[in-house]
């Protein structure tokens, strides 16, 4: 009888192999390095203006959803190149339409940003 891992022990893993995993973006992925540079900076914007606890959560929302739709448009194009690796026009409506996803997040993180900083700014 094989013996099955505990609740505790499955989770640890899941979260090691997530970790991996965002791991693996950083390193690879120029998309994710842009958007975690720009992560980084409205960060360090976020103390030097002092923004309320409202405006954090909204900009830290913000860029975990940019961030995550960067990793499913990956996920997504690696397993589209994996099952069929020379160019089809289908695995490219796939792909396009995930970046088109990407580009919707980053758009409304945009609009977000400018909404927490122009007033501050000017």
């Amino acid at each position: 009888m094989i013996k099955k891992e505990s609740f505790v022990a499955n989770r640890i893993k899941s979260i090691g192999y997530a970790f991996k995993g965002a791991i693996l973006l950083l390193k690879n992925e120029a998309s994710v390095k842009v958007q975690l540079t720009i992560a980084l900076f409205v960060t360090v914007a976020g103390f030097f203006f002092h923004i309320s606890s409202t405006e954090w959560i909204t900009q830290l929302l913000a860029i975990g959803l940019v961030m995550s739709m960067e990793g499913i448009n990956t996920a997504i194009e690696e397993m589209a190149n994996f099952i069929h690796p020379e160019h089809h026009q289908k695995i490219g409506l796939i792909k396009d339409i995930a970046a088109g996803a990407v580009f919707f997040s980053s758009i409304f993180a945009i609009i977000i940003g400018l909404i927490i900083y122009l007033p501050k700014i000017f």
